[in-house]
């Protein structure tokens, strides 16, 4: 399987990436098959072959989580829909439920005040 991954270089401490296609079970310094990019993480400083990688990404790459967010960031991925619902409409659920177990202890505290007069 052919991933999309951080190839590191730099000196000691100094560290740059190479955003590479390689395959998955090779080192992670080893010889890539294609360079596509460049990313710093003290300068944030990214260079990117768009058109290469979106050519990887078609041919089934995998990115790392890593070079997802780096992709993400540039707006050549989409950001994945969060599985949870938005606090808005956690609240607009709630307030039903709040209503219904209102209801519930009315209709319950006669039937207890009938036990308790007999």
């Amino acid at each position: 399987m052919i991933k999309l991954r951080l190839k590191r270089f730099g000196k000691k401490r100094e560290a740059s990436y190479r955003i590479v296609a390689m395959d998955s079970s090779a080192r992670r310094d080893g010889r890539p098959l294609e360079e596509l990019g460049f990313y710093n993480p003290r300068t944030d400083e990214t260079r990117l072959d768009v058109d290469g990688i979106l050519r990887r990404l078609q041919q089934g790459a995998q990115p790392t989580e890593t070079v997802r967010h780096i992709l993400e960031r540039a707006s050549i991925l989409e950001r994945p829909v969060s599985k949870y619902a938005p606090k808005d409409s956690a609240v607009a659920v709630a307030e039903p439920a709040t209503e219904t177990a209102t209801e519930t202890a009315v209709e319950a505290a006669p039937s207890e005040d009938t036990s308790e007069a007999e």
